[in-house]
């Protein structure tokens, strides 16, 4: 086994033993969405931002058991305001029929060296979660 598959099958144990689990515990549930290119389901805690594992982005690195990118999907083909578009809120994503959707990505960085910090990098999870989705909420009476 390669470092790339080892690292794959590392994160993706964090992820199904610790973060989904402890994101339940938060109210979360499983997302309807599909994403375009991430095949595992995600969670939502409601329609506007889902959240997706990716564990294929940088698994080639040494460090790789230490992180992976989270990625905050939000399913709606609409314009969103400009003070929502940047690499600190929104980019774009290409989905299927020429639709676009709006995702945002994080690092979360779980372990420095032998240092755990599962419930530090689950609270920065969630708050980056709660502040996303309160940047959205305005235009949810738009997406009926």
């Amino acid at each position: 086994m390669n470092i790339n598959e080892a690292n794959k099958i590392f994160r993706k144990s964090i992820i199904k033993g610790f973060f989904e689990p402890e994101l339940v515990n938060l109210d979360f549930k499983k997302s309807s969405v599909k994403h375009p290119s991430i095949n595992d389901d995600g969670l939502m805690q409601s329609d506007l931002l889902h959240v997706f594992f990716d564990v294929d982005t940088g698994s080639d690195y040494p460090d790789a058991d230490e992180w992976f990118i989270v990625e905050l999907l939000f399913p709606h083909d609409v314009k969103l305001p400009d003070n929502l578009k940047g690499t600190d809120y929104f980019t774009t994503i290409s989905v299927e029929n020429g639709k676009t959707f709006w995702h945002h990505r994080e690092l979360i960085r779980y372990k420095y060296g032998k240092s755990k910090k599962l419930d530090d990098a689950l609270e920065f999870l969630e708050s980056k979660y709660k502040e996303l989705h309160s940047l959205l909420e305005p235009l949810q009476k738009d997406l009926k």
